[in-house]
């Protein structure tokens, strides 16, 4: 079965990885990037190396954000950046194939030790089956 595995940020969290600290996070250092992505991409190779990675993404900053909706009189309405009442968002995703919710579960799992400062926000890995019969297959 295939899954959506999301991670949550929030734009504080893009800030301080670009050096900003703030209330939410301390400023992360190039040594602590460097952990972070020395870390995703060992977890990319072995998902890779298992058949088990369809997809995977980091997103970018919220600020490149574009929303897209109608408005109440019916017109489309684009705006640009995240609206600013918006506290957590998806930093990234994985689509999985996975035998079982208890092997995704341990992929989550092992995606909640991914290194980062001290005082650093902790935020769930949300798990989602993917409705293969609700538009096709990915």
């Amino acid at each position: 079965m295939k899954y959506l595995v999301m991670v949550q940020g929030s734009k504080a969290d893009y800030d301080a990885m670009s050096g900003q600290a703030n209330e939410h996070s301390p400023a992360w250092s190039e040594k602590d990037l460097q952990a972070m992505y020395a870390f995703m991409t060992d977890l990319n190779n072995d998902l890779a190396e298992s058949g088990e990675m369809v997809d995977g993404q980091g997103l970018t900053s919220p600020a490149q954000e574009r929303s897209v909706f109608r408005g109440a009189d019916g017109k489309v309405v684009v705006t640009d950046g995240p609206y600013s009442e918006t506290k957590e968002l998806l930093a990234g995703f994985w689509i999985l194939d996975c035998e079982s919710v208890e092997r995704v579960t341990a992929i989550a799992e092992r995606i909640t030790e991914c290194p980062q400062p001290e005082g650093a926000p902790f935020y769930p890995v949300i798990i989602r089956p993917i409705d293969s019969g609700a538009g096709g297959d990915v």
